[in-house]
């Protein structure tokens, strides 16, 4: 399939690709999204970032991959809408070796990168891209997807209804959209860890569900829904079939590449959310990120990452 190169380089989505927006929702950790400053951050520079993320999370993807496999029987066309650099578009290829996978994405250098993992896992020759702008970029399609996947891209677009309808346009009869929106905060801490005031995680969660209304309420041609995800699949025209939450769970004390994921995501609440929070949450955050205070994220052994995200799967009706 031709790789497509126009449309503009920032799209929003990003399931964390992660696609990337890994990003989510009110208890959703933001953190490792993409799409989550819809500033139009620089995703080529966030790219290894984005990646290595992706990668933390890659035994959750795997799990989630394998219970669609039971739902999904061998599918022709898998498109990854808002695939951010293409971890998850690549445990596609491997979770169904007959299928050709297209990952769609609104950054052009998260796609190139995508690309050059496809290349190197051998898996070019059925692995296709498209840049452009979710989810009218969907339209170049050159076939129905039989499975299309989207993660944590859907609450970058305005109108999140609008976008399912469309999603459920490029199914093929009997093709499935699987939607990963929702789950838990994430928990990188014990809630009393010594330093400020205990329970700093859930404090930045209240501040953040603050932060996602307002990114949502400023989106270009934002429409409040209720988030019943199920009843949303169904106003598409689907059929809600399942809805499982699949849970990342790497105890402390955490890898290095856990805890290099925690002090990226941490210091990312701290500049986005920083001016919502009070002063001695601020210094507490401003300690945990300090490489030289031994209270730090970078040498305390009870870091962890424990993250939920939920999956919901409907049919097109054949």
């Amino acid at each position: 399939m031709a790789h497509h190169h126009h449309g503009n380089e920032h799209g929003h989505g990003t399931g964390h690709g992660h696609g990337t927006g890994h990003g989510q929702g009110p208890g959703h950790g933001h953190g490792h999204g993409r799409g989550d400053e819809h500033v139009h951050p620089d995703w080529a520079e966030m790219g290894p970032m984005l990646e290595s993320s992706a990668e933390l999370f890659a035994s959750l993807y795997e799990r989630a991959l394998g219970w669609l496999a039971q739902e999904v029987t061998e599918p022709g066309l898998i498109v990854d809408a808002g695939s951010g650099p293409g971890v998850v578009a690549c445990l596609f290829a491997e979770t169904f070796p007959g299928a050709r996978i297209v990952a769609v994405d609104g950054s052009e250098p998260l796609l190139e990168r995508a690309r050059a993992r496809a290349e190197r896992q051998g898996i070019a020759d059925r692995f296709g891209t498209i840049t452009g702008e979710l989810p009218d970029v969907l339209g170049e399609l050159d076939y129905p997807a039989d499975l299309l996947w989207a993660s944590r891209s859907l609450h970058h677009l305005g109108d999140q209804r609008a976008a399912l309808a469309a999603f459920a346009e490029r199914l093929a009869p009997g093709g499935t959209l699987a939607l990963v929106e929702g789950g838990l905060p994430p928990r990188y801490l014990p809630r009393d860890i010594g330093i400020g005031r205990p329970g700093l995680q859930a404090r930045i969660d209240a501040v953040e569900a603050e932060w996602f209304t307002r990114m949502r309420h400023e989106l270009p041609g934002h429409v409040a829904v209720t988030e019943d995800w199920p009843a949303l699949l169904a106003a598409a025209g689907l059929k809600p079939t399942r809805s499982h939450t699949f849970l990342l769970d790497l105890p402390a004390p955490a890898a290095e590449r856990a805890r290099a994921y925690v002090i990226t995501s941490l210091s990312r609440r701290r500049d986005r959310l920083g001016e919502a929070l009070d002063a001695e949450d601020v210094a507490t955050l401003d300690r945990l990120l300090d490489p030289d205070d031994d209270a730090s994220l970078h040498h305390r052994p009870d870091v962890f990452v424990l993250e939920a995200h939920t999956v919901h799967t409907a049919v097109r009706p054949g």
